[in-house]
């Protein structure tokens, strides 16, 4: 399935895994890669160690491109993004994409390396600022998005608005998590889809089997769009899923930080037996223990369409299949 983004970025599918944070592994994003979609790797909370093994790891995995990603917003990390960003291109990193901040200013370095980068934007004007800088692909991000968010414009009114303005490969995320959405996304002028929730059903996925099980039992109505978990990283909206640390802060008249209810209660430990607090931005992975269900378990509001346990491959071969059995569904014409 030949689209333009495909084209610039060397894959057979128009189909990208989300950079869904510590949820990443060489494992997930090797196993994308190699059915011809694209995997990626967060690595904004990765030193500099970490992020040379899990490039490393995940080269010896897959001879296809995969991505990592950067999150360059300063309240995200402490970490020197220009350093970061050459650890990972002197690792073997082949495209970088970049999230909640201007791309601009890392474009020659990462062309320099024979690399790619993509920016993820919220907005028609974002898109055609990351364009002029260089970028060669954007990702536009949808309200309806899971994690972390840097849109307020729902998917359906974001991509032709995109598309409309800039003359690069377009990939549209939020809300995508079949075939269905996918074509979709390709009818409204997007050339890809970059999922993240689909991925959380990934058996390679680093995600705590709580999570995971609240994720396929959870509606599209059951998801929240907040800025509440910020200890990590605040002011930064993020969509998870209903809980009872969101009820009870309701139920307080949603105080703001430091009137919280229950604001230190330590509610997990992380794999170094480090305390998860009540409103910390830490993603459950299977390592962590305590009361995941009060954690921050991002969701998009495909959730709904996410029911069961697969193999990364598996995703994206079905994905595959179901895009090209509703473009074939449509009338002639269309």
């Amino acid at each position: 399935m030949e689209t333009a983004l495909t084209e610039e970025l060397g894959i057979e599918a128009p189909i990208v895994q989300a950079p869904i944070g510590s949820a990443t592994t060489p494992a997930l994003a090797a196993a994308v890669s190699n059915e011809g979609g694209l995997g990626h790797l967060a690595v904004t909370w990765r030193d500099h160690d970490e992020t040379r093994r899990v490039i490393e790891e995940t080269t010896a995995r897959t001879d296809a491109p995969f991505a990592v990603n950067v999150v360059l917003d300063d309240a995200a990390t402490d970490r020197p993004t220009a350093a970061h960003l050459e650890t990972a291109l002197a690792a073997g990193a082949p495209i970088v994409s970049f999230s909640f901040g201007d791309a601009t200013p890392f474009v020659e370095q990462v062309h320099d390396a024979g690399a790619l980068a993509i920016q993820t934007v919220g907005s028609q004007e974002a898109a055609r600022r990351a364009v002029d800088g260089g970028v060669d692909v954007v990702a536009t991000q949808g309200i309806e998005a899971g994690g972390h968010v840097q849109s307020e414009v729902a998917t359906t009114a974001l991509v032709p608005r995109v598309a409309d303005a800039v003359d690069a490969p377009i990939v549209a995320a939020g809300g995508i998590a079949d075939g269905r959405g996918i074509a979709g996304v390709l009818a409204l002028g997007a050339d890809g889809a970059w999922l993240g929730t689909r991925f959380l059903g990934a058996a390679e996925a680093n995600v705590h089997d709580r999570y995971r099980r609240r994720v396929f039992d959870a509606t599209e109505t059951e998801t929240r769009l907040t800025t509440l978990y910020d200890k990590g990283w605040p002011g930064t909206s993020h969509r998870v899923l209903q809980s009872e640390t969101i009820e009870r802060w309701d139920a307080a008249g949603r105080p703001p930080p430091g009137e919280r209810p229950g604001e230190s209660d330590v509610i997990a430990t992380d794999d170094e037996d480090e305390p998860i607090e009540r409103y910390d931005e830490a993603l459950a992975t299977p390592a962590v223990d305590g009361t995941i269900d009060e954690m921050a378990l991002y969701a998009g509001q495909s959730t709904g369409l996410v029911d069961r346990r697969q193999p990364a491959g598996a995703i994206v071969s079905e994905l595959v299949t179901e895009t090209a059995a509703t473009i074939a569904s449509l009338p002639a014409g269309q």
